[in-house]
């Protein structure tokens, strides 16, 4: 491991305290429903429940309950404008133009309307470029939009390799952009380690090649700031359960760039229609002119409401204080993990630079899934990714650097006793 700092007193936890005390965000703690004793590490997976969030799934339920189906167009959020009014209070998350974004479907759907859209394998360009390290879910999204075109997916999907089975080397990516690739789809974060791809110089690269690149921001977006209208990246998708608190099964979101729009989107649904038509319905669609043109079904908008408290949340506050305070605690995680569990056998599959390092951090073990219940055991809420990774999110909004030091404190104990032991080292049903 590396050593980060090396004054003793920086590992006490009146320094945690300290840290605390001077934290500009501390008071935002106490929008959430966090719970006493315990140390909630998975954010990157599910965030947590914040007050405004259930104030404005309150507030939808009861437009239902008072205007029935006239709560499309009444009450204080209306339903027929709901995903456009989240996509403009998305947009300063992804450094987007608010008609280049949407909220709709999910990273999946999404992924497969915009492949619809955009790949069109012609010519010699017929593959898609992507990583091996992606989440599976994308890659499953890949391989059947390249088999709904008649194309072999061994033949026509190409992945990049990992030398290290924890991150990437951008310039090996660059040198799969071959002039068969006609899209490349990459995360903005890989899922397992954390580490940030460079997507400026990724999207530069395979623009000056003429191919279409599209990326996934479900480990990024409310995590790190974004700027892909100036980067030009052609498209890019999400999930909102993340770092962004919409809570389980929340609805996703897209981003077009503008100099797409207009287009006609691979996969047609009435609710893509521009808005002064859709019911009108005509026989012949008339596509939104903005990223609304990818949505197809009625919006869900019971599941878009806990985003409209939270996209507040961010905003208030803004994702460049937020990305501050996320490299301080999991720079301090990292610190205080490299010093308290020296001879226990972690090493830390994420990278250490922060310019690298996305919203967690990434402890490497090969006992790491029996050391994830014995940490649930005792309050601390991880995440085991297989086959043998611990990821820890301490979350700008509601960790504190005392629940860092506490929890450091806590996998210490189970290390030293060995209580591990008493759990199967076996992922349970969901990880």
């Amino acid at each position: 491991m590396v050593v980060l700092i090396v004054n003793v007193n920086q590992f006490a936890r009146s320094f945690a305290e300290h840290l605390d005390s001077k934290d500009p965000l501390k008071k935002y703690k106490a929008e959430f429903y966090v719970k006493d004793n315990v140390y909630y590490l998975d954010g990157n997976s599910l965030g947590i429940l914040s007050k405004r969030s259930e104030q404005t799934v309150l507030t939808i339920l009861n437009s239902w309950k008072e205007y029935g189906i006239d709560g499309w167009t009444k009450g204080e959020y209306p339903w027929f404008y709901f995903s456009e009014k989240l996509a403009e209070k998305s947009a300063p998350l992804v450094g987007a133009k608010p008609e280049e974004v949407i909220l709709t479907g999910s990273t999946t759907s999404n992924l497969h309307q915009l492949l619809a859209t955009f790949y069109k394998p012609q010519n010699i360009r017929t593959k898609i470029l992507a990583d091996e390290l992606n989440f599976p879910s994308d890659l499953y999204a890949i391989k059947s939009q390249i088999a709904l075109r008649g194309l072999k997916t061994e033949d026509h999907l190409v992945l990049v390799k990992s030398k290290d089975g924890h991150t990437l080397l951008e310039d090996e990516i660059i040198e799969g952009m071959k002039e068969d690739v006609a899209v490349v789809i990459l995360p903005s974060v890989l899922y397992r380690s954390g580490q940030v791809l460079d997507m400026k110089k990724l999207t530069d690269a395979a623009h000056e090649r003429g191919i279409i690149i599209g990326f996934d921001l479900c480990h990024s977006i409310g995590a790190i700031p974004h700027a892909l209208h100036e980067t030009g990246v052609d498209f890019a998708f999400w999930c909102n359960y993340k770092h962004l608190n919409g809570g389980p099964g929340a609805v996703g979101g897209l981003f077009v760039h503008e100099k797409h729009l207009g287009k006609i989107p691979g996969l047609l649904g009435w609710f893509g229609s521009e808005k002064s038509k859709q019911f009108n319905l005509e026989t012949e669609m008339t596509p939104s002119t903005t990223a609304g043109a990818y949505q197809l079904g009625t919006p869900h908008i019971l599941s878009l409401a806990p985003l409209f408290g939270s996209l507040e949340l961010f905003n208030e506050v803004g994702i460049d204080a937020i990305r501050e305070k996320s490299l301080k605690l999991t720079g301090y995680m990292m610190n205080l993990i490299d010093h308290k569990l020296r001879g226990f056998d972690f090493t830390f599959g994420n990278p250490i630079g922060e310019s690298s390092r996305g919203g967690h951090i990434y402890l490497v073990h090969e006992e790491a899934a029996r050391i994830c219940k014995a940490l649930k055991k005792e309050r601390v809420i991880p995440d085991f990714r297989m086959p043998n990774g611990i990821r820890l999110a301490p979350v700008a909004l509601y960790s504190s650097f005392t629940d860092v030091w506490e929890t450091v404190q806590i996998l210490y104990s189970i290390m030293e006793k060995q209580t591990y032991k008493l759990f199967d080292n076996q992922r349970d049903v969901i990880a």
